[in-house]
């Protein structure tokens, strides 16, 4: 992943799935709006994202999902 998105981005993102407004989207993220994220992750990011079953399941929230999402890029930087 070349940089982290933004909250606002991430909102941005998932306020596609169901053509949504940002300001509408929740909070929580069910399974359907975390798998359109990742799609939408991996075709803006152009790459497949490498995501642990422990990581997609601490990504229920838009807060934590930036959380994960800039761990892994912290962890890519690392390396």
């Amino acid at each position: 992943m070349a940089a982290v998105p933004s909250r606002d981005e991430v909102l941005a993102m998932l306020a596609t799935y169901g053509d949504r407004r940002p300001e509408d989207v929740a909070e929580g993220i069910d399974s359907l709006e975390l798998a359109w994220l990742i799609h939408q992750l991996e075709q803006h990011y152009g790459g497949a994202l490498d995501l642990s079953d422990e990581e997609l399941a601490r990504m229920s929230t838009v807060s934590r999902a930036v959380e994960v999402l800039r761990e892994m890029k912290a962890e890519t930087d690392a390396r």
